[in-house]
């Protein structure tokens, strides 16, 4: 069964150990997950790094889930980013012909595991403490995070099933 046939993860109940208030979040993501590998299935590598109209290409938006991901979570948890996060983040969009789908699905996958375990581990009472982001330390909270990696998650994810569907369409 594909995702299009598929009830949607909101739908499908909360999930186990999940605190109540970010079950939107963990649906968010798997619902992501769950679409992201769908829609890469048959994407051919060669087309990874194709541009068009001058917008990101499908690598570009699939190392930046990963990266924003992983970036946003690691801020959640009151922590600067390290020097190979940094490192992950000069690198996104960069063609790199060794990088194919599956490497890239199978990272994001994995990333989408590792915020699922760190919602898990999320005491509710944490959700409004405060939490600077990047060296300028602009004001967010444990809570605008997790929402913002949802909302974020979801829109490079449009963003990449249109630039899919014309690249598709185009060769």
């Amino acid at each position: 069964m594909t995702a299009k046939n598929k009830t949607e993860v909101w739908l499908r109940g909360p999930m186990d150990d999940v605190p109540a208030l970010l079950q939107p979040v963990a649906h968010a993501l798997l619902q992501a997950r769950e679409e992201l590998n769908e829609l890469m299935a048959d994407f051919p590598d060669g087309l990874l790094w194709q541009k068009i109209a001058g917008m990101a290409s499908p690598g570009f938006h699939l190392q930046h889930l990963t990266g924003v991901l992983n970036r946003l979570f690691t801020y959640a948890r009151g922590e600067a980013l390290t020097a190979e996060q940094l490192n992950y983040l000069s690198g996104e969009g960069k063609a790199a012909e060794n990088i194919t789908i599956a490497d890239l699905l199978q990272r994001f996958d994995s990333e989408v595991d590792k915020a699922i375990a760190q919602l898990i581990t999320t005491d509710e009472q944490t959700l409004k403490q405060f939490r600077g982001v990047g060296r300028a330390q602009l004001p967010s909270t444990v809570m605008g995070l997790y929402v913002h990696s949802a909302e974020h998650t979801m829109r490079h994810l449009g963003q990449l099933l249109v630039t899919i569907k014309v690249l598709k369409n185009s060769v």
